[in-house]
């Protein structure tokens, strides 16, 4: 028997362990007379081959068929290999552009015809194509290495439209994706008011929570949520669009330094998202803002910051922390969890697990003439039993038997206001609902256990807890040592939010030490050996830096502070950021001696010093009024006393015989002394 390879499939292609395979085939038929093993693969192409070799991709494999001959010639079996795994590469010189049907942040979309073929038949299939901005030369390959694994988690969803990746140029990258007749955003725009109807926005939203939650759950962000990404089918479900491309940008360079071109849209990105490695990072709660513009939009037929300039967009959503406007009369599960997307710092948003709940859950009670039949309260639960967290935050680590816990910290608190459980241990749950109700938690010295509820408790493995400060035993220059503790797993694994890192940075908790806390309010400055700062930091007149006071603390650690000792006029900059690792506190018991402590009282506000100065101001003009009045006091004194002297006098001549007038003395005019004498005359 032999077997012989006849010619290539279109469509498909070969791995290296098919070829492993056959090759192992092989030996198995030679240690049987009279049958023969034969591999023939067409050449591969001498420019594509050139082109995979510069950025060190590998070529695309072969696809073949082959024939086994066993006994008579003329009898033979056709046997088609399957590769065992699909390739993200696909031939250039089967894909012919006909013209570009959109322009996006992050490259053009053509109209391209994929072309299959072979003895027996033609395929011609449409697709839609991505032309990138060219990418540099030393970026290319972690480009392609991130496309590789983007591909590879994205095989078998369903939700997600597929995507295929090629070289038309030189280091520019083209992605080819199926083509869709039309997506949410243009459906929106054949409507009148531009508003889908709440039934089809809860049916479109639960498909597309379905397919970010596919995504996410194999550790892909999506970043780019709009109405026009979503693309419909012919059964009219919503797939998800254009998915992965700005996580595969993420620290890549392009012709234009604008973050706003790179990751994302801007009237659906989140604070994070405008500069992740100093406002992040980003998480896959980041989507959940997307999801919730996305939502609002399809609601009201309106973008999101319509309207806006880049510039605008981020003052409104970064500087000002707005919120889009959320219409009235959902069902209070949607708007509750809808208002929830928003919320500034992404550790307070829902997941899409809890979008899709509450989505699944409104469902039904919706009429299909938009209107909803109420189930119950519309109250929003926006924060949880008088904690200060959301429900989302609250219920992203439910508690088990067997949990250390203490008492969980205030918001925006270093310590916590009172240590009810300062350490102790879940020994039974009492659990209203999955994610609501009161534990059983055994302290040390109190025989009874306590029954507490789950909000006011956290969980405490190997001495950490979320929300914890943290700093990496072996420093990174690439980011700071300090950061913020998002999350530890029972096994020990870790999560952390640092400066300079774009997304979570994911570890093992024997990497983190304890580091020192900060919290709003604290009064912090540079510290004397810091030369070069992170971040542009304010100095006083003498050269020293200036103290100023925490006023939010974002989800890596970076420190948003203002200088309440400086008068801003304008536009002017009232906010800096700071690097916990490179600040120290200030307090009234870190200064020595009156003069350093008098220098803080100035860094409390601007007005103490004016005050002060009109204080020394006033003082010194009571002080000169009252040594005056003295002064003045003392020569009346003394002029009486010259008087008495004078009217002595006089006396003593007009008894001796001296009949001459003498008139009265200055004093006597002034004070209207003497006058009865001098009318008596």
């Amino acid at each position: 028997m032999r077997l012989r390879l006849l010619h290539e499939l279109p469509g498909t292609t070969i791995s290296d362990t098919s070829v492993a395979g056959i090759e192992s085939s092989q030996s198995r038929f030679n240690n049987y007379p009279g049958l023969s093993f034969h591999l023939h693969s067409p050449p591969f192409d001498e420019q594509s081959a050139k082109m995979a070799g510069q950025v060190g991709a590998p070529p695309p494999a072969v696809s073949f068929e082959y024939e086994l001959l066993e006994g008579d010639p003329d009898h033979l079996r056709t046997v088609v290999v399957t590769p065992t795994q699909n390739s993200p590469w696909i031939d250039p010189t089967t894909l012919k552009l006909k013209h570009r049907i959109g322009r996006g942040l992050f490259g053009d979309v053509w109209l391209a015809t994929h072309h299959q073929s072979a003895e027996d038949y033609d395929e011609y299939h449409e697709v839609a194509v991505k032309m990138l901005h060219p990418i540099k030369e030393d970026h290319m390959q972690a480009f392609l290495d991130k496309f590789e694994d983007l591909f590879s988690k994205c095989q078998g969803l369903q939700g997600v439209c597929w995507l295929h990746v090629f070289f038309v140029m030189t280091w520019q990258m083209c992605i080819a994706m199926k083509f869709y007749e039309g997506s949410v955003g243009d459906k929106m725009a054949r409507l009148k008011g531009g508003k889908l109807p709440l039934s089809d926005v809860l049916r479109y939203g639960i498909e597309l929570a379905q397919g970010i939650l596919e995504l996410h759950s194999n550790g892909v962000l999506v970043l780019n949520l709009k109405p026009f990404n979503f693309l419909l089918n012919e059964h009219d479900q919503a797939i998800l669009g254009d998915i992965g491309i700005p996580y595969l940008l993420l620290g890549i360079p392009l012709h234009s330094s604008d973050m706003a071109l790179r990751l994302g849209t801007p009237n659906y990105m989140a604070p994070e998202q405008w500069q992740p490695e100093v406002r992040g990072p980003i998480s896959f709660e980041t989507d959940s803002w997307g999801f919730g513009c996305s939502i609002v939009e399809m609601l009201t037929g309106v973008q999101p910051w319509c309207g806006r300039s880049v510039e605008e967009i981020y003052h409104s959503v970064v500087r000002k922390q707005e919120k889009p406007h959320i219409p009235s009369g959902l069902p209070p599960a949607v708007e509750n969890v809808v208002s929830g997307c928003f919320e500034y710092d992404f550790r307070n948003r829902p997941l899409i697990i809890d979008i899709l709940h509450a989505f699944e859950g409104s469902r039904n009670a919706v009429y299909s003439d938009g209107g909803w039949i109420g189930l119950g309260n519309r109250t929003l639960a926006e924060k949880s039993s008088g904690s200060g967290y959301t429900q989302w935050f609250l219920s992203k680590d439910l508690l088990e038997v067997g949990d250390t816990v203490r008492s969980r910290k205030p918001p925006n608190s270093c310590k916590p206001e009172n240590m009810d459980v300062p350490e102790g241990m879940v020994v039974g749950l009492e659990r209203d609902t999955d994610r609501d109700g009161f534990v059983l938690v055994r302290v040390h010295g109190i025989h009874d256990p306590l029954r507490v509820h789950m909000s006011t408790l956290e969980r405490v493995t190997s001495g950490l807890a979320a929300g914890d400060w943290v700093r990496v035993k072996e420093e990174d220059k690439k980011h700071s040592p300090v950061g913020n503790l998002h999350s530890i797993q029972r096994d020990g694994c870790v999560a952390v939010g640092f400066i300079g890192v774009e997304t979570l940075w994911r570890g093992s908790s024997s990497e983190l030490q304890m580091s020192e806390s900060y919290c709003v309010g604290q009064f912090v400055r540079l510290k004397e050996n810091v030369f070069r700062p992170r971040f542009e930091w304010l100095r006083k007149r003498g050269g020293a830096w200036a103290t100023g006071r925490i006023w939010q603390v974002l989800p890596n650690g970076c420190l948003v502070v203002r200088f309440p000792g400086k008068l801003v006029f304008g536009d002017a900059c009232s906010s800096f950021l700071a690097d916990p690792a490179e600040v120290e506190l200030v307090s009234f018991n870190t200064c020595p001696g009156m003069a350093k402590k008098y220098q803080h009282l100035e860094d409390i506000h601007w007005a103490v010093r004016p005050l002060v100065i009109a204080l020394g101001l006033f003082t010194a003009m009571k002080l000169g009024f009252f040594v005056g009045r003295n002064m003045g006091r003392s020569r009346m004194k003394k002029g009486r006393s010259t008087l008495i002297q004078g009217d002595g006098q006089y006396q003593d001549g007009h008894i001796g015989g001296n009949p001459a007038w003498l008139p009265p003395t200055v004093a006597n005019i002034l004070f209207r002394e003497g006058a009865a004498t001098a009318t008596a005359r």
